[in-house]
């Protein structure tokens, strides 16, 4: 299983970057997923997340991949939909900040039940949902700190295409993202943990 996610993943990462729409959007769009590699083969063997969780991670990866080969603004992917509900702009970025907020939901609050650092389910659905408001938060700050420097690579890096509430919708996709997250998924990710503690 876990050569099969490396595959899915190395073999997208070198589709993405095979002439992309720009090398430097390409490469602001894409970093966050070579992180994330990076972080899980270091903590694989000290700390091996749920297939749930290692799923997730690849299929936000993969939103990042595609988003950075052709710019969040212009994948072709949902023009279909744009065209069909007469939507004024390509709303693939809206699908990236969701699953900003879905997928690092679930790695959050398995870091937290089995770190034993909430006990209150009440109160770890609270912190996982802070947790992702945080994390969208400090990405929209990322993209104000690129624009600043490179106003070149702004335009195609923040993806606003002209609406001016973009930051904070994409704040709301990522809440929305981490609430159906953990409602969706909460009893089968306690499953797996369960699993995981069992055999570890």
């Amino acid at each position: 299983m876990a050569a099969l996610w490396v595959l899915v993943y190395f073999a997208t990462l070198i589709w993405s970057g095979a002439h992309p729409k720009d090398a430097l959007t390409w490469l602001l769009e894409v970093l966050p997923a070579m992180i994330v590699f990076v972080l899980l083969a270091v903590t694989r063997r000290r700390f091996p997340f749920t297939p749930l969780a290692y799923f997730l991670i690849l299929v936000h990866c993969l939103i990042l991949m595609v988003g950075g080969h052709y710019t969040y603004a212009e994948v072709p992917l949902l023009d279909p939909l744009r065209d069909y509900f007469g939507w004024q702009r390509n709303n693939y970025d809206k699908l990236g900040h969701f699953a900003q907020g879905f997928v690092p939901a679930i790695v959050a609050r398995e870091i937290l039940i089995r770190n034993a650092v909430v006990a209150s389910k009440r109160w770890l659905f609270f912190i996982v949902v802070c947790i992702c408001l945080a994390i969208s938060a400090l990405y929209e700050l990322i993209e104000w700190w690129v624009a600043l420097a490179s106003e070149e690579a702004a335009e195609a890096f923040l993806g606003t295409q002209g609406y001016v509430w973009d930051t904070q919708s994409d704040m709301v996709y990522a809440l929305i993202g981490a609430i159906f997250a953990l409602m969706l998924l909460g009893r089968t990710h306690d499953r797996q943990i369960g699993k995981l503690t069992e055999a570890g």
